[in-house]
């Protein structure tokens, strides 16, 4: 359908999709701030009718497989991380994400910052629309709900906390209180 007439039939309907993505936006208060209003219906915004799992015939399995990309030998072998950083194009071209194993992160600093970002999320609405933003490359620390609100037909379920590394880290300052 062209995008006038996809326009013309969701007025007809009542719906204002760009009213409802500027409300959205404007509340500064991403998904978990639906959630913390009580919200019982999911709004219209986040609805994808048309989206398919593309299960396999007769089996009821997905054919979705995430990418799995084993990061031993990366410092050792010249060889094994060239094969590595063509895992990571391909996986990031194909599917936009992956999993990454033998990285030598350790668990409890993982877990860590799992925990702060959860703990940022539970705060109160207010103490985090200080972060919030859509200037992404202006600022080093950003909350926002979907990076590409206004372009993408369906907005995701998803509220994102990210901080710029580098060149330069944020200082202690600019990090929220629970981070």
């Amino acid at each position: 359908m062209v995008e006038n007439e996809k326009k013309a039939e969701e007025t007809e309907k009542g719906y204002d999709r760009k009213r409802e993505l500027t409300t959205f936006d404007e509340s500064k208060a991403g998904v978990k701030g639906l959630v913390d209003a009580g919200v019982e219906k999911i709004p219209h915004i986040f609805n994808c009718e048309k989206f398919s799992f593309n299960k396999n015939p007769g089996t009821g399995q997905s054919r979705f497989c995430i990418p799995v990309i084993d990061f031993e030998g990366v410092h050792s072998r010249p060889t094994q991380r060239s094969e590595i950083v063509q895992a990571i194009l391909d996986a990031s071209k194909r599917w936009g994400f992956f999993q990454v194993i033998n990285h030598g992160i350790p668990t409890s600093l993982l877990d860590g910052m799992i925990q702060g970002i959860r703990s940022f999320h539970e705060q109160d609405s207010e103490v985090k629309r200080d972060f919030y933003t859509r200037d992404i490359n202006q600022r080093k620390v950003i909350y926002l709900s979907n990076f590409d609100l206004y372009q993408a037909p369906v907005t995701n379920w998803r509220d994102t906390l990210g901080f710029a590394m580098e060149p330069d880290p944020p200082s202690r300052e600019e990090l929220p209180n629970v981070c």
